[in-house]
């Protein structure tokens, strides 16, 4: 669910709208990232102002639209989305169900955290409704999931995506086996 605006009086969200994802990556190169939650500390500090200082570069490699994901309502995400000052260049989504969240496989147990069941911390390239790389971060790096293999990656997300973008550009028609090196050079 999205919500993108907000009551003059009030300053509340307004009713989130339904969002089909796969309508809406038809014919679209998107970058997806998610999160455990909103307005947490890793992800308010550091995630979302990677994507936001990273835009242009991301634009010039095709990206034409960069959501933002967590298991929060729609309210909330939009929300967070102003207080970032991302809204406009970011689409903020709520998964607070964790419907989506459960069909990708993506699920943190954070219970023991008084979080319950959370996202857990992810990137996606996404062309024309195909998953072109999937990072899902385990730990302190992530670990890229590509058509032949996977890379373990470490930095600022946005600059990830971008270093995965440039790879799979340089390699896109080949059976590459991927490896660090083929991200590393590019720095």
């Amino acid at each position: 669910l999205e919500s993108t605006e907000f009551d003059s009086a009030t300053h509340c969200a307004m009713p989130p709208k339904p969002l089909e994802v796969a309508a809406a990556l038809q014919g679209k190169k998107v970058a997806i990232f998610g999160l455990p939650g909103a307005y947490t500390p890793t992800c308010s500090a550091k995630h979302v102002p990677s994507y936001v200082q990273n835009l242009d570069q991301l634009k010039k490699k095709g990206v034409s639209e960069i959501w933002c994901v967590a298991t929060n309502d729609a309210f909330v995400m939009a929300h967070w989305g102003r207080d970032q000052k991302a809204l406009g260049k970011i689409r903020f989504l709520g998964d607070g169900s964790g419907q989506w969240t459960k069909a990708l496989g993506l699920e943190l147990d954070l219970n023991a955290r008084g979080m319950g069941t959370r996202m857990q911390r992810f990137s996606m390239l996404v062309d024309n409704g195909v998953v072109k790389a999937l990072n899902i971060e385990p730990g302190a790096a992530e670990i890229a999931f590509l058509p032949q293999n996977y890379v373990k990656l470490e930095g600022k997300p946005a600059q990830q995506m971008v270093k995965l973008m440039d790879a799979i550009e340089e390699h896109e028609d080949t059976k590459k086996v991927w490896s660090n090196a083929d991200i590393e050079e590019k720095e």
